[in-house]
């Protein structure tokens, strides 16, 4: 037997039980970062009926976290509390409690901070993870649709993160974590309320972290390009002709919930202060933007005459 042949075949079987026991020892090594994060702790979790909240509900619910789950759908949110108490051992979790909060209604704000803090009468960590999303060009939005994207992404978050501070303040401790766009940094066509409040929000944290680090509040913000549970889920993986879309098709699937749920993770056991979770191409775009403007708003602007030309064909 050919001995080129004979080595590739006793390898393969030893390069499968490699890349096994590595995932497996990569999902030990998550399961006690998540314990040891958020174990006994309070933990919020904003929108927690998306994709990334259901994740983020199911590892730190086993992770043996007080969760307080928002979320717009009370019948959602009992379904969610009651697959996380049948995938759970009751012995060493906490029943989760919920709590209605809507950020498109800022009349319902003030009541619904009140609830949260009440829960527990203290917070620990807040995940802000509710996003409102619109892609269209500029003149075609109204103003009411302007004001709903900022109240969901911007004007809710903070008003949310100010009702929370005073006792995270009092306490001399607390995290708070902002799941943000990479458009936070980077705007691109026909995304301009939506890259706009993401922009402001993205403001308002790196200010608030530099006020409330003397109060030993950490707070951390995660870009990312977008989540995705499933190609048929993704609108913004569709192809496409122009040339700023090459900015997400490098990743056709986004980042999938677990994946950012890890990310997450991490950053509350180390604490970093701000995690961009993207593919090499936005990641270039980001410091071309920075440095090379001139360059960066030319490929933006042939990209958008690009996709004009392409939907007259």
């Amino acid at each position: 037997m050919d001995p080129v042949w004979t080595t590739t075949v006793l390898l393969v079987p030893f390069v499968v039980v490699l890349t096994a026991g590595f995932f497996y020892l990569y999902g030990v090594v998550m399961g006690l970062l998540s314990k040891t994060s958020v174990r006994n702790k309070v933990v919020v979790i904003t929108d927690a009926l998306s994709g990334l909240g259901k994740e983020c509900a199911g590892v730190f619910h086993k992770g043996g976290a007080r969760l307080i789950l928002c979320g717009k759908s009370w019948e959602k949110l009992e379904e969610l509390a009651d697959d996380l108490a049948n995938a759970s051992d009751p012995t060493v979790t906490f029943p989760p409690k919920l709590v209605l909060l809507d950020f498109g209604d800022m009349d319902s704000m003030p009541e619904a901070i009140e609830e949260v803090l009440e829960c527990y009468g203290c917070l620990d960590i807040v995940l802000f993870n509710s996003s409102m999303k619109v892609k269209a060009p500029v003149q075609s939005l109204s103003l009411e649709m302007d004001k709903l994207l900022m109240n969901n992404n911007y004007f809710g978050p903070v008003t949310l993160a100010k009702g929370v501070l005073p006792s995270m303040i009092s306490r001399r401790t607390g995290h708070l974590l902002l799941v943000n766009s990479i458009q936070g940094k980077l705007a691109v066509p026909f995304r301009t309320t939506y890259a706009a409040s993401k922009h402001a929000v993205q403001a308002f944290f790196d200010c608030l972290r530099a006020e409330v680090e003397e109060y030993g509040i950490s707070v951390s913000t995660i870009n990312h390009t977008f989540i995705s549970c499933s190609p048929c889920e993704n609108t913004e993986a569709a192809p496409s002709r122009s040339l700023w879309s090459l900015l997400y098709t490098q990743k056709p699937l986004g980042v999938s919930p677990d994946e950012a749920a890890a990310e997450i993770v991490k950053t509350l056991n180390n604490k970093r202060k701000e995690v961009l979770i993207a593919p090499s191409l936005p990641k270039v775009a980001i410091y071309t933007r920075s440095f090379f403007p001139n360059v960066f708003f030319a490929v933006m602007a042939a990209g958008v005459n690009n996709a004009a030309a392409a939907e007259k064909m």
